[in-house]
């Protein structure tokens, strides 16, 4: 074969890619596919995996996300020393934003983060352990630890739910 024929080849390869990318991103290309707008282009796992993640996790990881701002506003509430303030404050906001953004992915029909729900249920623990470590006493101790056992437990589930949803819908081998 000569160098033009695989030219040929690889334009024409070329064309069809980005005819493809174009369809996908809505900017269509020299070639457009025809796609009927009744018809969900997404194959039924996925719509299934979608469906079971706009049911189960946006809820939890808002209750996780509210939690976390308890965790925050908890600190001013009750007397307690500069270590368990500032434990409580930077934990309690890094939960809130971590499990705001899964929020925030599931409602833009993104699946959820796996790392993210395990950084969230590490980090429920972790208060578990510092209200006893930083010598938390009375209602901030108890709110910190009922705080960290919601928290590792809705985390913990989410986290599961989010990897059991992308081995449904075929992401399985993709890790975001």
């Amino acid at each position: 074969m000569s160098d033009s024929g695989r030219r040929d080849e690889g334009d024409e390869r070329d064309a069809v890619r980005r005819d493809e990318v174009g369809a996908r991103a809505g900017t269509g290309g020299t070639d457009a596919v025809a796609v009927d707008p009744e018809r969900d282009p997404r194959d039924e796992p996925t719509q299934i995996a979608a469906e079971e993640r706009r049911r189960s996790t946006p809820f939890g990881s808002a209750i996780v996300a509210a939690v976390g701002a308890w965790v925050v506003a908890s600190a001013f509430f009750f007397e307690t020393g500069a270590a368990s303030l500032w434990n409580n404050v930077v934990v309690g906001a890094v939960v809130f934003l971590a499990a705001g953004y899964n929020v925030y992915r599931v409602s833009n029909d993104v699946p959820p983060s796996t790392g993210v729900g395990s950084l969230v249920t590490v980090l429920g623990l972790w208060l578990i352990a510092s209200a006893a470590l930083l010598g938390m006493l009375g209602g901030l101790f108890w709110s910190t630890v009922v705080s960290g056992l919601l928290i590792a437990g809705l985390a913990g589930y989410n986290a599961y739910e989010s990897r059991e949803a992308r081995t449904v819908a075929g992401e399985g081998a993709r890790v975001r």
